[in-house]
């Protein structure tokens, strides 16, 4: 009897798995080669389901208490021991945690970007990611299905497989919303919802839930994103004759670094002559002086002598006057279109904000 009693003290009378982590999804208690003691005890705790499998074939399964393994608590594997006939002997039999608990702050994410066509842009190119939490919601299905005979497995076993499935429904449903790519960051909740259930029932046949799915941002590819941050600056300087002022005005000083350059005299040669016909227009373009006529003012040799003025110097008679050429009459510029100019002027930094103020007041005085 003390021989029988040493033997059977070997055997296996606590079942429990302290698992310290959230990375292992199932547990594969060690037997070692050891029998499970009939009358042991099992533990499951909080977050955790365990599985007896006999043979290959899956017997009892186990919700979070504890449980004294007997003919009561195992009724599929006492009939496959053969218990119900009185037999208390030892039994051999795998015993697998499950993890119950939800698994977060997984990532996923494009690797390829999406094509999609925008009803502003045409073709473009989307990447998107994101995070989500993962839970086993039906134990006897994931290690029938997924597991298997694994003794420990681990999250990472499965997840790529699951993100390529979320990055699937996900495209699919960004597909079909048909979302302007300007309006999607305020459609990043409605487009989680969509695809959400599609991926809750594609993981559903893994035993597995996904609680949560979320988007944390859907982006343009980066030569894209240079178009619209120039397209930005464009609307923010408003129209082109401010912003080619603008260009101007801060290419000076860098052509101004290369004086004895080409590139510097072209600069200043051209930035001199656009300021000159600026301040020229601004000014308002007053009448100009008579043309000197032949004979006018001019000494030209008479009959007499000399004629000085429209008078014959010396002898001779007086030559008559003649009359000044008339100027063409020229419009003279709106005071609006003055103010406009004088504004560019003082905008691309040609003037001085005293000469603004002095020419802003001249040019409303006339009012």
């Amino acid at each position: 009897m003390a021989i029988w009693d040493r033997i059977t003290s070997q055997f296996i009378e606590i079942i429990e798995w302290l698992g310290d982590g959230n990375e292992t999804l199932v547990y594969r208690f060690p037997v070692r080669g050891q029998e499970i003691k009939n009358g042991a005890q099992l533990i499951v705790r909080e977050g955790q389901s365990a599985i007896f499998v006999n043979e290959g074939k899956m017997a009892d399964v186990f919700e979070p208490g504890t449980y004294t393994l007997n003919t009561e608590n195992l009724p599929v594997l006492a009939t496959l021991k053969g218990w119900k006939y009185g037999f208390n002997s030892p039994f051999k039999a795998e015993c697998y945690f499950i993890a119950t608990t939800q698994v977060t702050d997984l990532k996923w994410g494009t690797q390829n970007p999406i094509m999609l066509r925008d009803p502003e842009f045409g073709p473009i190119r989307l990447r998107a990611f994101g995070i989500f939490t993962l839970k086993v919601n039906d134990p006897a299905k994931l290690l029938r299905n997924v597991s298997g005979t694994d003794g420990e497995f681990e999250v990472d076993e499965i997840v790529g497989q699951l993100k390529r499935t979320m990055v699937s429904r996900f495209s699919s449903a960004l597909g079909e919303a048909q979302v302007p790519a300007l309006d999607l960051a305020g459609n990043y909740d409605e487009l989680a919802k969509k695809v959400l259930p599609t991926i809750k029932t594609d993981f559903a046949e893994l035993g597995l839930d996904v609680p949560t799915f979320i988007i944390e941002n859907i982006s343009l590819p980066p030569a894209v994103e240079k178009v619209l941050d120039k397209r930005s600056e464009m609307a923010i300087l408003g129209n082109m004759q401010q912003y080619t002022a603008y260009q101007m005005a801060n290419a000076i000083p860098d052509a101004a670094k290369a004086p004895n350059s080409m590139a510097g005299a072209g600069m200043g040669l051209a930035a001199g002559m656009n300021m000159g016909n600026q301040m020229a227009s601004m000014m308002g373009g007053g009448q100009q002086g008579a043309t000197p006529q032949a004979g006018v003012g001019v000494g030209v040799p008479g009959p007499g002598g000399a004629v000085m003025g429209g008078v014959v110097q010396g002898g001779g008679q007086p030559a008559a006057p003649q009359p000044p050429a008339e100027a063409a009459p020229q419009e003279k510029p709106s005071m609006v279109d003055r103010l406009k100019k004088l504004d560019a002027l003082k905008e691309a930094g040609v003037i001085t904000d005293d000469e603004y103020a002095a020419k802003r007041a001249e040019i409303l005085s006339e009012i």
